[in-house]
């Protein structure tokens, strides 16, 4: 595709980050890094290029396309465009990324619409994707779809809007200080253990996952497709089972992450009704993120949520004791986890947005 002097072209993918064709990937991870700096001054809600590596080369569960827009040789933009690889998916996953120099040249529109064509060209009807923000009020305040929480207006935001996507929800973007005193956590998980009762029970491991406990962690991942709140979000619904947490597993590990799981299982029954995440890159004194934190619509009500954050992180303090902070995104109408997160700790440093748009 050329719009002017506009190139635009497929994402060299390279087998190696060494290899001689990794550039592209390089340059990707690093423009990635400078957007999330210059949007909401947190560079380290990228990924680097060792943790997205993996993914992007095992296509099974999710097929990942980047498309580089060039003008007169230099890089301008990239746009990346995921594709969930279940029977039936509708939905395709996008992030337009674009340096502010860059900025109101074409270069968005192009990226945006080769997005949309690609999607189409899948076969999807639905496309979705999501805009940083900073904790600031502005003259425009934009409120979503499902009226919790309100984020500034940005460039990029104003590019959705005029381009017929519809804004679904917003997320809180919150940090805790994992130096400071863990003695709340404590007392916090105590208390959540006497309210659950003698029912359910904290386990704890890290990945790869133990063997006899794959098909039940493939169940809970699974659940959070449909039970986590995403507003009027299409999402489609993922099958789990264990050759794919054996997969998730290897993709997460292979870029030098580790990943810390602290679950509850229901006695009674055997099952995994809750899960957090926490997962740190190959450095260990870098920025930790949560990643999955989920409790079973049927086992809510029991404090099951307080148990498995606070067990994570007192858990994590011991593992990596050089991580400074622990990032994670809730969505604001999500109120329970918001709640949790508060009570121990974390303040909001960034939100999200979600947008949508049917083609």
């Amino acid at each position: 595709m050329t719009t002017a002097t506009l190139t635009i072209t497929p994402l060299r993918v390279p087998a190696a980050l060494d290899a001689d064709d990794a550039g592209e990937f390089l340059a990707y991870a690093d423009l990635n890094r400078r957007i999330c700096d210059e949007e909401v001054g947190i560079p380290e809600l990228a990924p680097s290029a060792a943790e997205m590596l993996p993914a992007w080369l095992e296509t099974e569960d999710t097929l990942h396309t980047g498309f580089v827009a060039r003008r007169d040789g230099e890089t301008v933009g990239i746009v990346t465009v995921d594709f969930a690889q279940e029977d039936g998916a509708r939905t395709a996953v996008f992030d337009l990324l674009v340096a502010s120099e860059h900025w109101g040249r074409g270069v968005e529109q192009a990226l945006l619409s080769h997005a949309e064509n690609e999607a189409r060209a899948r076969g999807r009807s639905i496309l979705q994707t999501w805009t940083l923000h900073r904790p600031t009020e502005s003259e425009r305040m934009l409120t979503p779809v499902t009226g919790w929480g309100r984020v500034s207006a940005n460039p990029l935001s104003d590019l959705y809007l005029a381009s017929g996507f519809v804004f679904e929800q917003v997320e809180r973007n919150s940090e805790l200080d994992l130096r400071s005193d863990p003695e709340p956590l404590r007392r916090a998980l105590a208390d959540a253990e006497q309210a659950a009762g003698g029912d359910y029970r904290t386990i704890a491991w890290l990945l790869p996952t133990p063997p006899q406990l794959r098909d039940g962690y493939a169940e809970v991942l699974s659940r959070l497709s449909t039970d986590a709140p995403s507003g009027d979000l299409q999402i489609d619904e993922e099958k789990w089972n264990a050759d794919r947490v054996i997969r998730r597993d290897r993709r997460l590990t292979a870029g030098g992450q580790m990943v810390s799981v602290a679950a509850v299982e229901h006695i009674p029954s055997g099952r995994i009704v809750a899960y957090n995440e926490l997962l740190i890159g190959a450095d260990r004194t870098g920025v930790t993120h949560q990643f999955g934190t989920l409790v079973l619509r049927e086992h809510r009500g029991h404090r099951l949520g307080m148990i498995v954050k606070c067990a994570n992180l007192l858990r994590w303090r011991e593992l990596v004791p050089g991580s400074p902070r622990v990032s994670t995104f809730n969505a604001e109408e999500n109120r329970p986890m918001l709640d949790i997160n508060e009570a121990v700790g974390f303040v909001a440093v960034s939100y999200a947005g979600a947008w949508q748009k049917a083609l």
